[in-house]
């Protein structure tokens, strides 16, 4: 009924069967082996040497200090932006009022003109003429108002002096005349002058005699003689 049977074998040691180390576990530890002395070496090697613990807080120090100094920086930058804007703005706005105020000064030149065109003329017909005068006497000065002129077509101002000498009484009641200081004056088509001139103490004047010459005592160009009041 029953087939024959296969003997049984027994270990009579007890040796059992030695498990293996899988291959990929073995390939995945060599690699990581391998990878990490890859990594020390090319460290060792070709790589700038690691930082110690006080260098590093050595260079973070510096980082902050650099960056403040960029930030210090940054800051005066726009504070002189700032200025430098506020300088272009106070410029632009100082160039337009100039121009403003030359323009004025030619309006008014240009009524001057016409002002002095409607004056009688110097009956004396010098080359330069005194178109009008006036004088006063103000704290022992003589206040002078003097308005001189010249052809039209003339070239390059005329360069001088305006000569005052002036006509009265002394303190002692003795008539004199006396120069009073040069003025400079420069004269293209007309020149206002206005001033004043100190007098000898004691002395009342009655005329002035305007002379204008082209130097102090020099050659004699226009003249005119007007009362003091």
């Amino acid at each position: 009924m029953f087939g024959r049977s296969k003997p049984v074998v027994f270990d009579s040691y007890g040796h059992r069967r030695s498990r293996r180390v899988p291959r990929w576990l073995v390939l995945l530890m060599s690699g990581i082996v391998i990878g990490a002395g890859g990594v020390l070496l090319i460290q060792e090697r070709y790589l700038p040497p690691r930082l110690s613990a006080s260098e590093s807080a050595a260079l973070v120090t510096s980082f902050e200090q650099v960056d403040a100094e960029r930030l210090r920086l940054q800051t005066a930058l726009a504070d002189t932006t700032r200025q430098l804007d506020a300088a272009t703005a106070e410029r632009t706005q100082a160039t337009e009022e100039l121009a403003a105020s030359r323009r004025t000064v030619e309006g008014l030149r240009a009524d001057l003109l016409a002002v002095v065109d409607a004056l009688p003329p110097d009956p004396r017909d010098a080359p330069i003429a005194v178109r009008a005068a006036s004088f006063s006497v103000e704290g022992g000065a003589l206040s002078y108002d003097v308005l001189l002129s010249r052809d039209r077509g003339t070239g390059k101002p005329f360069e001088g002096v305006m000569q005052l000498t002036v006509a009265g009484e002394s303190g002692g009641g003795t008539e004199r005349a006396v120069p009073l200081e040069p003025v400079k004056v420069s004269i293209g088509r007309v020149e206002s002058l206005r001033g004043s001139l100190p007098l000898p103490e004691g002395f009342t004047p009655r005329q002035t005699t305007i002379h204008v010459l082209d130097r102090p005592d020099g050659k004699r160009y226009g003249m005119r003689v007007i009362r003091v009041r």
